[in-house]
């Protein structure tokens, strides 16, 4: 068994409506699960966005000040993330300020609440992938679900 949150975990919330870190919590806690597999159930589709404060070109971390941070909101939007204006990002440790994630009862419903909170979400002091990201789920190609790992190194010509 994994025992270690993975990143993406929100992905899997949003999905299944567990909440992963507090049946975590149980468990170091020596409570049992308080759901049992077989009553899991994925419903709908989720996007995660994983906002970095790096150059959206050249992958180069951009530690510094946060002049203005505004999160999105709305249905099926969840930020996950520390920043707040007047934060200042270091520069010796991973480039992850954040995690955008939508949800929505199909993919083109949670592709579209991305596309909105991406629009939505203001970082200013510090670059950040969000025009990346942006581009990505505004792309014909990665809107028809027809990527694999190699499409970004494609679209960016790496």
């Amino acid at each position: 068994m994994n025992t270690r949150v993975q990143v993406e975990h929100p992905v899997t919330e949003m999905v299944t409506g567990v909440d992963i870190v507090r049946e975590q919590l149980r468990i170091a806690s020596g409570l049992p699960l308080s759901i049992r597999q077989e009553d899991v159930e994925l419903s709908g589709h989720a996007f995660e966005c994983r906002i970095n404060a790096e150059d959206p070109r050249t992958f180069m971390p951009s530690p510094g000040k946060v002049t203005l941070y505004h999160p999105p909101g709305g249905l099926g939007v969840r930020m996950d993330s520390h920043l707040y204006t007047g934060y200042t990002v270091p520069p010796h440790y991973d480039s992850l300020i954040g995690k955008l994630i939508t949800w929505g009862a199909d993919r083109e419903t949670a592709l579209t609440r991305m596309r909105v909170a991406l629009d939505e979400l203001l970082v200013e002091g510090i670059k950040t992938n969000t025009e990346l990201h942006k581009d990505l789920v505004r792309d014909g190609y990665f809107r028809q679900g027809g990527v694999n790992i190699h499409y970004l190194e494609k679209k960016l010509g790496i």
